[in-house]
């Protein structure tokens, strides 16, 4: 599994959030802020895009509230790695 990070401003963390769901190969979403871990979201892997972010948004709104008490913030992202099969199947 491969992970990302990306750091971003508190008014940013739910848009960048909802751009890495809709990407679709995310596995895990981790908020950071000095170093501590805020909250820990896991997400289905093979769940369509739409479901996700329909599920998903009480966790959103939470990050809300959450990156208003922030003024900068990491977010830690776990992707899926295509697998060698599944890359000649394209």
């Amino acid at each position: 599994m491969a992970a990302e990070k990306f750091t971003v401003d508190g008014s940013q963390v739910v848009e960048k959030i909802k751009e890495l769901i809709r990407q679709g190969n995310i596995r895990r979403v981790r908020l950071i802020h000095k170093g501590r871990p805020l909250i820990d979201i896991p997400l289905t892997v093979g769940v369509g895009v739409a479901a996700v972010t329909a599920l998903a948004a009480p966790v959103l709104a939470a990050l809300g509230a959450i990156a208003a008490l922030v003024t900068e913030c990491t977010i830690e992202v776990e992707k899926v790695e295509d697998t060698p099969g599944e890359k000649n199947k394209k």
